[in-house]
């Protein structure tokens, strides 16, 4: 049973959710929330597996509510969901720690799905996102993945093939691809990916790809916004 804190400004909203999720045998709501600083509290009571929240809301907005329950080391994923005329928010929630960003317009089933993803540990973006963050953050991008790679700390951590599967995560490599491009089997790719993800501090592989850009680590070889298409390739298997 996958536990579900809804977090809307929107009573109607909260009860659509409700509605839906009580009708699925696999999920539950646990509480509502109606602003992000509801959210941070009820989440530190509850422990939900999922934290559904939108992005508009008074007071703490759902991507500062993201970073505080981030920070606050629980075990519970946040989804944000978001209309199309905020989309340009999806990198910045993302970056907060989202393991998901979908939209409102999504099929219920859509949105179910989502939710057993992030719940699973896994990463799930709204495929029409990506392709309105290449026009929101080619130009930036562009200029951000120019020169040298960084240094960071997080990286010293890692050993040599440990950093080369965070390369081949940011390229959006799955579990089955990096195992044949480094001639490893499958689970041992899983164990060196979740390895790759705790000396990080990544809480799944979106965390890693973002990272991966950030650090210069990887580079788009057609298109600087290649990374809202590496960020939508599914994963494959966890983690």
């Amino acid at each position: 049973m996958i536990s579900v804190l809804v977090v809307d400004a929107q009573p109607l909203q909260r009860f659509g959710f409700r509605m839906l999720l009580e009708s699925t045998p696999d999920t539950e709501i646990v509480g509502e929330a109606e602003n992000g600083a509801e959210a941070v509290r009820r989440t530190t009571e509850l422990h939900p597996d999922v934290v559904l929240i939108d992005i508009r809301m008074p007071g703490v907005d759902g991507i500062e509510a993201t970073r505080r329950i981030v920070a606050a080391g629980g075990r519970s994923r946040i989804l944000v969901l978001t209309t199309f005329d905020v989309d340009r928010y999806a990198l910045a929630a993302l970056r907060a720690g989202a393991s998901g960003f979908l939209l409102k317009d999504i099929h219920p089933e859509e949105l179910l799905a989502g939710i057993r993803a992030v719940a699973a540990g896994d990463a799930v973006i709204a495929p029409a996102l990506t392709r309105r963050l290449l026009d929101a953050f080619a130009d930036r991008l562009s200029d951000d993945l120019c020169g040298p790679v960084r240094e960071d700390p997080r990286l010293d951590s890692l050993t040599g093939r440990e950093r080369e599967i965070l390369v081949a995560i940011g390229h959006g490599l799955t579990n089955g691809e990096i195992a044949q491009r480094f001639t490893l089997s499958e689970s041992t790719v899983k164990t060196h990916v979740g390895r790759v993800l705790a000396k990080i501090g990544a809480r799944d592989r979106i965390q890693a790809v973002i990272l991966a850009y950030d650090l210069r680590l990887t580079r788009p070889e057609t298109h600087p916004a290649d990374l809202a298409l590496h960020l939508a390739r599914p994963s494959g298997a966890r983690p």
